[in-house]
């Protein structure tokens, strides 16, 4: 499984960006695809999650009501519509996927909210 994010950028605090993670290869295989979160010296925060099976979405307490994390399954992309961003949401944003026990990684994207 490839994975390659798209959408960051710079933006004002309250703006909107959306995100997207391509997946490519054995994409039948992933049960779940992620959306994490990483500020430099930080450990990488799981922040949203939609399942492959049941598109079931869970989110961390910091973006939810913010955050809406969406997949399309014909495209094989995975999105994270980010509305009222704050400066505290500045990071790198990774893209994950659970196959067959393995987890895989997309090479982040950076988004940067200014105050």
């Amino acid at each position: 499984v490839q994975l390659v994010e798209s959408g960051g950028g710079l933006v004002q605090a309250g703006g909107s960006l959306r995100l997207a993670c391509v997946a490519s290869g054995s994409t039948f295989t992933i049960r779940a695809m992620h959306w994490f979160r990483q500020v430099p010296g930080t450990e990488r925060e799981l922040i949203a999650r939609i399942s492959s099976l049941t598109g079931a979405t869970n989110y961390a307490d910091s973006v939810k009501g913010r955050f809406t994390v969406s997949r399309d399954d014909v495209k094989n992309t995975m999105y994270l519509q980010m509305n009222n961003l704050k400066f505290e949401d500045t990071g790198v944003y990774y893209c994950n996927a659970e196959s067959r026990g393995f987890n895989y990684w997309g090479q982040g994207t950076q988004v940067t909210v200014s105050s």
